[in-house]
């Protein structure tokens, strides 16, 4: 009787592993749309990157395209070009700092989630990217420094080879670099332009202080 009572009362045993299957499932779910967002706003930070290309590229060609200008007005439309493009990757510069910076703090949230705890497979993928994203932003923003230096080493050569003109005497190395910070260089070049022409001396000294504010974007991107 008491067999037949416990049989009769004895209620249905779970499937354990069916159980576990369905919430393993749920989770899988969970992770593809977590990091299905996730990776639509490393695509956006991508895309800027992109940006940032295109405009070095352009700046390296109005780089060369300097050299070979002897005409003023010609000399002023290249200067231009790079003042604007210039001004442009400092805006863009930024905007890629501020969705990286957004990035991290989703990743730091997204920790509390189910199944996405620190150190969870969601995590580390996460951060492996964001940490990707991170290194491409500022190899790019290292391209433009590595721009910047060489078409600073053209003008201190152009800035020697000025002063010679206009003095016979060859500058020491902390007299070109006094002349480019204060752009007491700028008298020396009106002078020399009565021997040689305008040409190439506007290269550098007239988007000094574009590239110096460069310089301040590039730095936050030190991370």
């Amino acid at each position: 009787m008491n067999n037949l009572l416990t049989d009769s009362f004895e209620l249905p045993r779970r499937d354990s592993s069916r159980d576990a299957d369905i919430e393993m499932g749920m989770h899988q779910a969970d992770a593809s749309d977590n990091l299905k967002d996730f990776l639509k706003k490393v695509d956006a930070i991508e895309s800027i990157i992109a940006k940032l290309s295109n405009l070095l590229n352009k700046l390296q060609t109005a780089n060369e395209e300097s050299k070979a200008v002897t005409k003023a007005s010609s000399m002023k439309a290249i200067k231009q070009r790079m003042e604007k493009d210039i001004d442009e990757v400092g805006k863009i510069a930024r905007q890629a700092k501020t969705k990286v910076d957004e990035l991290e703090r989703d990743n730091l949230s997204n920790r509390q989630k189910p199944g996405c705890g620190k150190g969870s497979a969601v995590d580390r993928s996460r951060e492996q990217t964001t940490g990707a994203v991170k290194k491409k932003l500022k190899e790019r923003m290292d391209d433009f420094q590595t721009l910047r230096e060489a078409i600073r080493q053209e003008y201190r050569e152009v800035v020697e080879r000025r002063v010679f003109t206009v003095t016979g005497n060859r500058p020491d190395e902390e007299t070109i670099d006094d002349l480019i910070e204060t752009g007491k260089s700028e008298q020396i070049f009106k002078d020399a332009i009565q021997h040689q022409g305008r040409g190439q001396i506007c290269s550098f000294f007239d988007i000094h202080r574009y590239w110096t504010q460069l310089l301040k974007y590039r730095s936050d991107m030190m991370l």
